[in-house]
C-alpha cells in the first residue's frame, strides 16, 4: 500500500504537457465555431418561421374580437424582436475571420459571451412576459368557443410549456452554451499566444 501511495504521489507531481501544432487547434476551434454558427443560423430560421406562420394566421383567418388582434400584434412583434437579436449575435462569430483577425474575432467572441447571458437571462423574461401577455389576449376570443374542459387542457398545457421552457430547459441551454464559449474562448486565447510566441531554437 505504501508502494502505491508513493506511485500516486510520483505521478501527481509530473506534469504531462501534451503539445497540439497551432494549426491543428485552428481546425478543431473552427469546426466549433461552425456548429455554432449552425446551431445560432437554425434558431434564426425557427424564429422566422414562427414569425411567418403567426402573420398568415392573422392574415388568412378572420378574428371578431379586438383582444385577438392585440394579442398576435405583441407576439408578433416580440419574436420579431427576438429574432433581430439572434441575427445580431449570429453576425458576430460569422462576420470575421479568426485567421485575418485574431483580436478582432476573440473581442467578438466575448460579446457573442455576453449577449447570450443577457439573452438567457433579463431578455428571457421580457420574451416570456411579451408572449405570455400576447396569448393571454388572443386566448380571450379562441377560448370562448372551447367546452370547460377544453378550456383548462388548453390553458394548462399552455402554461405546463411555458414553465418547462423556463425552467429545465433554459437552465440545460444556458450551462451548455455556457461552458461551449468558454472554451471556444479558451481555445482561440491559446491559438493567438502559440501564433505570436516566438518560436525558440
Amino acid at each position: 500500500m505504501q508502494a502505491f501511495d508513493q506511485i500516486q504521489e510520483l505521478w501527481q507531481k509530473h506534469e504531462v504537457e501534451v503539445k497540439f501544432s497551432a494549426d491543428e487547434m485552428l481546425q478543431q476551434a473552427k469546426k466549433e465555431v461552425n456548429g455554432l454558427k449552425f446551431k445560432s443560423a437554425l434558431n434564426i430560421i425557427g424564429m422566422a418561421a414562427s414569425f411567418i406562420a403567426i402573420a398568415a394566421l392573422w392574415i388568412f383567418f378572420h378574428f371578431d374580437s379586438w383582444t385577438t388582434h392585440v394579442g398576435i400584434s405583441i407576439t408578433i412583434i416580440t419574436i420579431g424582436i427576438y429574432t433581430l437579436i439572434l441575427y445580431r449575435d449570429y453576425r458576430l462569430i460569422a462576420k470575421t475571420d479568426f485567421t485575418a483577425h485574431p483580436q478582432e474575432y476573440l473581442n467578438n467572441l466575448k460579446t457573442y459571451q455576453l449577449n447570450r447571458y443577457k439573452l438567457y437571462n433579463s431578455l428571457y423574461w421580457f420574451y416570456t412576459v411579451a408572449l405570455s401577455t400576447g396569448i393571454f389576449f388572443y386566448f380571450i376570443e379562441i377560448l370562448s368557443h372551447f367546452n370547460l374542459v377544453q378550456k383548462i387542457i388548453a390553458i394548462g398545457l399552455t402554461f405546463l410549456w411555458i414553465l418547462f421552457c423556463s425552467t429545465i430547459l433554459r437552465r440545460a441551454v444556458i450551462k451548455r452554451e455556457k461552458e461551449r464559449i468558454a472554451l471556444l474562448i479558451e481555445k482561440f486565447e491559446r491559438i493567438s499566444g502559440q501564433i505570436s510566441a516566438p518560436e525558440k531554437f
